[in-house]
Parts: C-alpha cells; structure tokens; sequence
C-alpha cells in the first residue's frame, strides 16, 4: 500500500514544527558579527570622511558601528524560529526613535548600516561586503562634487544709518532673504547668498563700512532658526 501526502498533512506538519527551533552554531554567529563589525567600521570611516555638516558627532559614528552588529544578532535570532520572529517583529515595531535627525544623509547612512545587517545576518555576506563597497564608493564620489557657488548665510548687524548701504551691498550678490528683525539699537539682516570661495571678502568690506556692528558668513545647510 503506497503512503500518498496531500497538501493538508504538509500544512498540519509545517504547524506542528512551527515551535521548533532552528540550531545555530556558535562558528556561524561569529562569523556574522565578526564581518558586521568590519562592515560597521568601515561605514564609520566612510561617514567621517563624507561628513559635511556642521557639527561632527562622534557617537552618531559609532552607533552606525553597533547598529550594523545589533540589526545582525537580531536576524541570526530570529531565522531560527518563524513565531519568534512575527514576536520581535510585533516588538520592534512600537520603537520610536526620540532624537531628531536633520541632515538626511544621518538617514541614508542608518540605513545603509540595518541592510548590512540584515544581509550579513541572514549570511548573505557577498551583499553585505559587496553592496557597502559600492555604496562608499558612491558617496565619496557625490560628495566630493563641488559646485561653483556654495550657499552661505549673510547674518549682518547694523544702525539705520546702514541700511542703504547694506541694501545696495546685497544687490550686488545673489541672495535670498531670510529674516530681517529690527531691535532699538541696530538691525539684524540675515541673507542666503551665493557666493564662490574668493567673494568671501565680503565681510571684510562690509565690516569697514560705517554704521555696520559685526558681520558673520557661516555655512548653510537649509536649517536656520532666528
């Protein structure tokens, strides 16, 4: 008598061993976090030397690093057992990140280092390694491209007497303005301007000029609060 198996006993088999665990060796888990560590570095010193902001922070840097490894670990837990994985997923998915990130390639970076986790947990390692080099690649490349006018903030604290003056200054420079506040004592102009690396002697004339406080050019990444 021949033993025929429908597709409802492979159902009712798949639920029972469901529970089941999936062994992992320890060779395999170091493997894992050894080349996501290797990976994390190397997107931490992919980062510092692509970062064009204003303010570096260090510890944003190395949590890239430990975010790599940790997103690993995760995917290596939860391959071995199908309901673990529907629980942590459930879990992780009321995680609210707090802290605010302006820049956008803070963004692009978080997530180029959970894909490397996922990939080097899950032991797909030539994604992992292969995808980043050519992520880096791709990021030093863009980011080494200069064009000829940067942006600049304009910030200019002046009498009324000034004022012409800065006014005529102004239109000779391509600018945007942002604010303008008016304060008993002086004036406050803050501008947008375009300006190439050799106009910056601007503020050199500007503060020469009668009626003008202070003059500041800082750099401009879209985010000002007056």
């Amino acid at each position: 008598m021949t033993n025929t198996i429908n597709f409802q006993d492979i159902v009712k088999e798949s639920f029972l061993n469901v529970g089941q665990f999936t062994p992992v060796s320890l060779m395999n888990v170091g493997i894992g976090l050894a080349v996501s560590l290797v990976v994390g570095i190397f997107i931490y010193f992919v980062y510092k030397k692509s970062f064009r902001g204003v303010v570096y922070h260090h510890s944003f840097n190395v949590t890239l690093v430990l975010m790599t490894m940790i997103t690993s670990l995760i995917i290596m837990t939860i391959s071995t057992n199908i309901i673990l994985s529907l629980g942590m997923v459930g879990a992780l998915s009321i995680v609210r990140f707090r802290t605010a990130i302006k820049d956008p390639m803070d963004i692009v970076f978080m997530f180029w280092a959970i894909s490397a986790g996922i990939a080097n947990g899950a032991g797909v390692y030539a994604v992992g390694v292969g995808g980043s080099a050519v992520l880096a690649v791709t990021v030093l490349l863009l980011t080494r491209v200069k064009f000829k006018d940067s942006a600049y903030l304009l910030i200019i604290h002046h009498t009324e007497q000034a004022t012409e003056t800065v006014d005529k200054t102004l239109d000779g420079i391509k600018h945007v303005l942002k604010s303008k506040t008016i304060r008993r004592d002086h004036i406050e102009v803050v501008a947008e301007v375009k300006i190439r690396g050799s106009q910056t002697t601007i503020v050199n004339d500007l503060s020469g000029l009668e009626g003008i406080k202070d003059v500041s050019l800082v750099s401009y990444n879209g985010d000002y609060a007056p």
